[in-house]
């Protein structure tokens, strides 16, 4: 009977012990110590697997997760890819001081908001998991089809219409496709008092394995705390957020034309 090759043996242990406390991060010191590892050849095992994308790791006091390739192979529950959206939407949240939420598709061309995170002090913008909005709430429709065949977002828009919520919201299809195209580039939209003159928004797209949009991670904010002056820092760690959740979950960033 042939035997078990201990360093594959260890890898397996570390992706089971990794597995069962997924999406939180595990330390090496409790990979050591349960496992009754030898550092090194824990640190080395751990290396290895980190090239090949099966564990991924934000530094060593942050711990070691299930990495992208291996969960791109075995799938992401909704679940799974919740767990991990409250867990990077609460620190954003946590740092903007604003409500931040994930909006998937509802089916019938609109979007429901599926996790959210926010301070909670004071009198703030904020939305209720189970809330909808509508195929043209500005922000998250940009976000939602900014990487979608121009064909396809017309389509929808011939369908579904573009509702003009302020004087602000863009309606016009050339219009439209500008601010496409410049969501695209920045890899977030924003929505200046576009859906209520009180408040504003910015949302990013989450990928899945095929570089397709399935989800939409916004924050919403008073227009005196979300404007023009900060939209472009607020919006980039919007869209980091959106792209950790991608790494996490096993997915990929279209590249961009």
């Amino acid at each position: 009977m042939a035997s078990d090759v201990p360093a594959v043996s260890s890898a397996v242990r570390i992706l089971e012990r990794l597995a069962a406390e997924w999406p939180r991060p595990v330390a090496p010191k409790d990979l050591i110590g349960e496992l009754g590892l030898n550092r090194s050849t824990c640190y080395n095992i751990l290396a290895t697997l980190q090239r090949a994308g099966w564990v991924t790791s934000n530094g060593d006091r942050s711990g070691w997760m299930l990495g992208p390739k291996l969960l791109t192979l075995t799938g992401v529950t909704d679940a799974m890819a919740n767990a991990v959206a409250q867990q990077e939407i609460d620190e954003l949240a946590r740092r903007l001081g604003f409500v931040v939420f994930v909006a998937e598709p509802d089916g019938a061309g609109g979007y429901v908001v599926t996790v959210k995170a926010e301070r909670q002090l004071g009198v703030r913008v904020t939305v209720g998991v189970g809330e909808g909005f509508p195929f043209s709430a500005p922000a998250l429709m940009q976000a939602f089809h900014a990487w979608a065949p121009s064909r396809d977002v017309d389509d929808l828009v011939d369908r579904l219409g573009l509702k003009q919520f302020t004087p602000h919201t863009i309606v016009d299809r050339v219009d439209l496709h500008e601010a496409l195209a410049a969501t695209r580039t920045r890899g977030y939209s924003t929505s200046i008092q576009q859906y209520d003159m009180a408040q504003s928004g910015v949302a990013a797209p989450v990928f899945d394995k095929r570089g397709q949009v399935v989800r939409v991670v916004c924050s919403l904010a008073f227009f005196t705390e979300l404007h023009e002056d900060n939209a472009a820092r607020i919006g980039a760690q919007v869209s980091a957020c959106a792209e950790r959740i991608t790494a996490r979950t096993g997915g990929r960033r279209p590249p961009h034309d």
